[in-house]
């Protein structure tokens, strides 16, 4: 399964493609199933069925568990670090993980949980959420995470679109220097929600929490009640494993479906291929599982390769900027994935909080989320591996599962911000605005990808029409990725970021049409176009151009006004960084926004702005260029 030669990937890469069928049977072998497959793949694009491992029959849990038990059961399944550093750390077996994911799976039972029910999870980073999200799974519930900064009214739309029976929370979570009430946002959110008949509250925080009876009850007397056996569920491999919701180019979240075999397959095989997993390493990844970086590699992807994977609870900054390379030297860390966000951030402290730090258990280091760019690149190779750790920077999607062009750990040779060569069994292809295929090196186009890999995502929940329009109808029998790419004279691959209405900030898609909605529903805004611009730490920051002609006299109170109905919308990682008020946008004659204009207007460059006369107003856009901020 391992690829140890840049000779070798070529040459499996080639055996991939021409015999993709007979490439993943292989890969699929590694993995314990309760019945072999009848089919490996039957696909198309059109409407699109993709389906793998068909007629196969497992349990995702028993590959991330049971399977270690007899030669791994007393190795570390997952280290826990809280947010506060003087607060003890917690480690988990896998015997240990095993017994507290199968009375879990009782409590759920117990609560009324069955196969095929949907369960939202709405909790802060503890072992107790990776329990929950195996629970689910072993019982052959649907779960769906939300993350934990998002607004009653966010978790209110998921779990009304999946019409979740149970949440489980917690009565709040530690973040930095702050509390979290994520039971009172639950409260809040369930108002409007009659399908949740039981809520599980695990107590973290201490906070005074409002339990409601017959509808709420405690984590800890539940898992009183119940012993430590409960058999996996038999799933079929096309069965659903969870939904993920994820921004979008129109207001509302899409869920996302992935099911139980191609994705275990799929994310089994990534992690342990491109970073080179050896047995009793440990890997620390710093996604919050309330992402797809966390579902796939925190949990089910690290545990079903038997790795020990480390859960950190709280941020990189707090007590100080030096927290992460303490966990590293606590741990003695081998692997290291996160976000360039992260690393930016942590390089503005300048090098004196890496100083004195030892870093030297790091072997390989991993980059998610967005392109990672050239300085920060380099500060992560000299400051954190000190040029002796390749860096896996690793270009997927919600939508894609687990990695699609990533770098192999000390197999393939590396070059500065790109994510240098497809992974096995994965074909891109670029093509221009019209379809058309790209052909050779030194090229610019869109990314899409020509054929099926198990981990693709199966459709958007209750809502097929939508999968297919967002990702498989722009360029026919190709699935769109969204992204901008570059690929250089070696055939190396760069993404260029989003070429639809989607932002990226801090890594985490964020659509501009959920933004501009949650604006408008400001009482003294009229109307709003949101554009990204380039931020120094979070890669893309949020610029919003608001018209607003009867507010207050006072503009910065109305902004942080604005701010705040964002904020009780979406929740604090989708507020603009920039509001600026104008009479009017830059619309052409039919009504459309030409965001070409804000975004160069946002970006400082108004020396072309192109042809503004075919604008409905072209005055407008002196006017906003006059009061840019």
């Amino acid at each position: 399964m391992k690829i140890t030669s840049f000779e070798q990937y070529q040459q499996v890469y080639k055996q991939s493609v021409e015999q993709p069928e007979q490439f993943w049977e292989g890969i699929a072998n590694n993995f314990l199933w309760k019945k072999k497959w009848d089919k490996v793949l039957e696909w198309n694009f059109k409407e699109p069925n993709v389906k793998w491992f068909q007629g196969a029959k497992l349990n995702i849990t028993e590959n991330c568990l049971d399977r270690h038990l007899d030669i791994l059961g007393d190795k570390t399944a997952i280290i826990w670090e809280p947010n506060d550093p003087n607060e003890a750390n917690r480690i988990l077996t896998y015997s240990q993980l095993h017994a507290e994911v199968c009375k879990f799976a009782n409590v759920l039972k117990n609560n009324g949980a069955k196969k095929g029910d949907r369960i939202c999870i709405y909790m802060p980073m503890v072992p107790e959420l990776a329990i929950a999200v195996l629970a689910c799974a072993r019982i052959g519930a649907i779960h769906s995470v939300v993350f934990g900064g998002f607004s009653a009214q966010s978790i209110s739309d998921r779990i009304q679109d999946a019409t979740c029976n149970i949440v489980v929370t917690a009565d709040g979570s530690f973040r930095g220097n702050k509390d979290i009430p994520l039971k009172s946002v639950i409260d809040d959110a369930l108002v409007t929600c009659p399908s949740v008949k039981k809520v599980i509250v695990l107590s973290r925080t201490r906070t005074p929490v409002s339990m409601i009876k017959d509808r709420d009850v405690w984590w800890d007397d539940e898992m009183k009640e119940v012993d430590s056996d409960c058999a996996a569920e038999e799933m079929d491999a096309e069965d659903m494993l969870f939904i993920l919701y994820t921004s979008g180019s129109t207001g509302k979240p899409k869920g996302v479906v992935h099911t139980c075999g191609g994705y275990m397959v799929y994310t089994g095989y990534t992690f342990a291929n491109a970073f080179q997993y050896e047995p009793g390493e440990i890997y620390f990844c710093t996604a919050d599982i309330g992402w797809i970086t966390g579902h796939s590699y925190i949990a089910y992807g690290p545990l079903t390769q038997g790795a020990t994977t480390l859960m950190f609870e709280g941020i990189p900054t707090y007590p100080n900027a030096g927290r992460l390379w303490e966990i590293v030297e606590k741990y003695k860390v081998n692997i290291l994935y996160t976000a360039p966000t992260a690393i930016r951030s942590l390089m503005s402290f300048g090098d004196d909080v890496v100083k004195g730090k030892d870093l030297s258990s790091l072997t390989k280091l991993g980059s998610v989320g967005e392109p990672i760019n050239e300085e920060a690149w380099h500060w992560f190779d000299e400051k954190i591996g000190h040029g002796n750790c390749p860096i896996i920077d690793t270009w997927w999607q919600t939508e894609t599962g687990g990695f699609m062009i990533s770098p192999i750990a000390n197999v393939t040779p590396l070059k500065p911000s790109f994510a240098t060569l497809p992974l096995p069994g994965v074909q891109p292809i670029l093509v221009d605005e019209h379809g058309n295929e790209i052909t050779g090196n030194g090229v610019n186009g869109n990314l899409c990808i020509k054929f099926p890999w198990p981990g693709i995502l199966r459709t958007t929940y209750g809502d097929h029409e939508r999968c297919r329009t967002t990702y498989f109808a722009t360029y026919p029998n190709l699935y769109f990725t969204g992204d901008g790419c570059m690929r250089d004279e070696n055939g190396y691959y760069r993404i260029t970021g989003r070429v639809d209405d989607v932002l990226n900030v801090s890594g985490h898609r964020i659509g501009t049409a959920e933004v501009e909605n949650a604006i408008n529903m400001h009482s003294s805004v009229v109307e709003s176009a949101i554009v990204g611009y380039p931020h120094d730490i979070k890669g893309q920051g949020i610029y919003a151009f608001v018209v607003a002609p009867n507010k207050h006299d006072n503009d910065e109170l109305t902004r942080k006004d604005i701010l705040m109905t964002v904020s009780r919308i979406i929740g604090a990682i989708a507020k603009p960084d920039k509001i600026q008020f104008v009479s009017g946008l830059p619309k052409t004659r039919s009504g459309k926004i030409m965001r070409r204009i804000l975004r160069k207007i946002a970006e400082g460059d108004t020396s072309n702005l192109g042809d503004t006369s075919t604008l409905l107003d072209p005055a407008v856009v002196d006017e906003i260029k006059a009061g840019a901020l």
